[in-house]
């Protein structure tokens, strides 16, 4: 009987992993389809994809500096592309305003559902607000997730992964609050339901009241 339990509970733990896990899905930005361990072969900055941006009204991903040092406790050296087209992001050389990223994926039922909170926070104007599209193989699918939920906010295309690990990112969606001075102050795992909790954690975190 113990065997017999231990069998399904395993099963079933394979099932909840694989729901949450990246899909294998049709690149959407015009080429054929492709494994989740290829996502490096999609491009992000295509012409149809820069019309889905524009079309949303998505802002452009904030310059930085290509060869930022990054600072103890801070954002990765890690450079990411603009998702839909724009200037690279190099992750260190986010400096001088308080920042917000939030790390999603369109395949993310959660992060979906948090969107429009975190459209709302960047709405303000008080703080610099940037997503993080981790993992992602429908770059126009995410674009159009974003013109739904009102985001304006620009995202940055991680389709292979490297921000994880320095991010310490083991699920989505996760909130990142970086001080002017491109430090971490904290980190939130799970998602938003409230507005009202975000800016509590932006006002813990990097002191700005809302």
């Amino acid at each position: 009987m113990r065997r017999i339990v231990g069998a399904a509970l395993t099963a079933l733990l394979c099932v909840a992993a694989a729901a949450c896990a990246p899909p294998t899905s049709e690149d959407d930005s015009g080429g054929g389809s492709l494994p989740a361990s290829n996502l490096s072969d999609i491009d992000v900055d295509t012409p149809e994809l820069a019309k889905l941006k524009r079309k949303a009204g998505i802002v452009d991903c904030p310059r930085t500096k290509a060869d930022a040092e990054p600072v103890d406790d801070g954002l990765p050296d890690l450079t990411l592309p603009c998702l839909g087209g724009g200037s690279d992001v190099e992750l260190a050389g986010l400096r001088g305003k308080p920042t917000v990223i939030n790390v999603w994926a369109s395949w993310c039922d959660p992060c979906r559902k948090e969107l429009p909170v975190i459209a709302r926070l960047h709405d303000t104007g008080e703080v610099r607000v940037l997503g993080i599209d981790l993992e992602d193989p429908q770059p126009g699918t995410a674009l159009e997730i974003a013109a739904e939920s009102g985001v304006q906010y620009p995202s940055v295309a991680d389709l292979r992964g490297e921000s994880k690990a320095p991010l310490q990112v083991m699920g989505m969606p996760q909130t990142i609050f970086v001080r002017p001075d491109g430090s971490i102050a904290g980190t939130k795992r799970g998602w938003y339901r409230k507005y009202a909790d975000l800016t509590a954690d932006v006002r813990e975190y990097l002191g700005v009241g809302l």
